[in-house]
C-alpha cells in the first residue's frame, strides 16, 4: 500500500519506486490518496509518501528499492 496525496514530488518519486519494484516481483499495489479520509490524513499527513506491505511500515518519505523487495520477498 502507497499512501500518498496529491502533488507531492515525494510521493511522485516513491511512486516510481513502489512501481518498478512490484513490477520486477510480479506483486501489486494499491496507492490510497490520505486527503480523500481523515483518518489517513491525521495519521500520514507528516510522513508521506508512506509504503506499507502486509499492514507493515516498510518506509516514508525516500522510500527504498532494496527496503521495499525485501519486505516483499519476505
Amino acid at each position: 500500500m502507497l499512501f500518498s496525496r496529491p502533488g507531492c514530488h515525494l510521493c511522485d518519486d516513491a511512486r516510481l519506486v513502489v512501481e518498478r519494484v512490484t513490477t520486477e516481483l510480479g506483486e501489486r499495489y494499491v496507492e490510497r490518496d490520505i486527503t480523500l479520509d481523515p483518518h489517513d490524513l491525521q495519521a500520514y499527513v507528516e510522513s508521506i509518501p508512506v509504503v506499507l506491505v502486509d499492514g507493515v511500515q516498510v518506509d516514508f518519505w525516500r522510500v527504498s528499492e532494496d527496503r521495499l523487495r525485501a519486505a516483499l520477498l519476505r
